[in-house]
């Protein structure tokens, strides 16, 4: 296979060199024995990586999507002795110095006119090799890399955990300074740019007012006017991963419904966080939760939205649903949002060998305490305005 070198205009001062991050190097390293066995135990040749999730999972943590958008840049094709990246003239100068500098990437380069299609058939000639896209003659593995991107390595962990921090801050701030009579959009916009002030990707916004998220559980945002209550849900995304959180914010006291079905959603959320536990199978997860559900009257109410999922790349890498066999581990990440009507929660948790690890704290926001088998566990309270 054939390599290119490429002669870029010097930086202009030494703090626009990037110089290789040795824990990046040894994450990759890592994942590149992993791809090795993976490869091995099913006879391939290479791996074929395009999509913009599993590109940042290998390089920990680049981006080859263009400006954020759908349109990529660049692919990835991994051996058990080496790693090439394969793109375009135009950008191949800032992926390497931005991207992956000095982690030990080859390239695959062609003119910006040229389709990326013809590199990527040039590579998968005579080779048996494995995909996580559709390409033809190709052999599609996407469904079978989620074991390879779970758990999460030690520095995606603390990747998770500054991001964590960076939504749920986000969020609070947006709840704090958002007034009745705005619109779902403008709330959404102003979380958005806290975000992105950040370098947080909107992987997803939800600006529910008043009854919208009980009508519609998927609602983003829209031209209605907030009146009395409003719920921000975000996961943001950045290296790649994502996690997210959801506030309630109140102008005036909370209607005694919403405030019951608060309450409720966020035992039920505090007891999927407690049970997040390693070697756990999500069914058993999952039937703790139900019972909490069935024990207050709304043995139905699951049925309506997704209550959780495990989260790294993907935003949703495993759903947690009924008879799911899949195993947790620790250093994995669950996204916990049960909901029940309006009400809305939402926290990401990092399982630990020792318990669940919140990664979405609150900041100055007030509390609800709630006990799970004996284990106080502080959940975020409607924050109540004036209107």
């Amino acid at each position: 296979m054939s390599t290119a070198a490429r002669h870029l205009i010097d930086p202009k001062s030494s703090g626009e060199i990037h110089t290789a991050d040795p824990q990046r190097l040894i994450d990759i390293e890592y994942k590149q024995r992993a791809v090795a066995e993976f490869l091995e135990s099913r006879q391939y040749d290479g791996l074929l990586l395009q999509d913009p999730r599993n590109f940042a999972w290998f390089t920990s943590g680049a981006d080859n999507s263009r400006g954020g958008s759908s349109e990529t840049t660049a692919a990835l094709f991994i051996t058990p002795e080496a790693r090439v990246l394969m793109t375009g003239n135009a950008d191949s100068g800032q992926i390497f110095d931005q991207s992956v500098p000095g982690l030990g990437f080859q390239l695959k380069e062609r003119p910006w006119h040229e389709p990326r299609s013809s590199l990527i058939e040039d590579v998968c000639r005579g080779r048996s090799v494995a995909s996580d896209l559709n390409v033809p003659g190709a052999h599609d593995v996407a469904s079978q890399l989620v074991g390879l991107r779970n758990p999460l390595s030690a520095v995606e962990c603390e990747r998770m955990r500054e991001l964590g921090r960076i939504v749920a801050h986000s969020v609070e701030a947006t709840a704090r300074h958002c007034e009745a009579g705005q619109t779902e959009a403008e709330i959404a916009g102003e979380v958005a740019h806290r975000l992105t002030k950040h370098q947080v990707l909107p992987e997803r916004i939800q600006v529910c007012a008043d009854t919208q998220r009980w009508r519609y559980p998927h609602w983003s945002f829209g031209d209605a006017e907030v009146d009395l209550h409003c719920s921000i849900a975000v996961m943001g995304r950045r290296w790649g991963l994502c996690a997210g959180a959801a506030r309630t914010v109140c102008f005036g006291k909370p209607p005694v419904e919403l405030r019951g079905a608060y309450h409720r959603s966020m035992l039920l959320q505090a007891t999927g966080m407690y049970f997040s536990q390693p070697n756990w199978e999500l069914f058993e997860i999952w039937n703790r939760v139900q019972r909490i559900y069935e024990k207050y009257g709304y043995p139905d109410e699951w049925q309506n939205a997704d209550q959780a999922e495990i989260i790294g790349f993907f935003a949703n890498e495993v759903p947690i649903v009924p008879n799911s066999e899949f195993r947790a581990a620790s250093r994995m990440a669950i996204y916990w949002h049960p909901s029940i009507g309006a009400a809305v929660s939402g926290d990401t948790v990092l399982i630990g060998d020792d318990g669940f690890e919140l990664i979405t704290p609150m900041e100055g926001w007030p509390k609800l305490s709630i006990e799970v088998k004996g284990q106080r566990i502080f959940r975020p309270e409607i924050l109540c305005r004036e209107k």
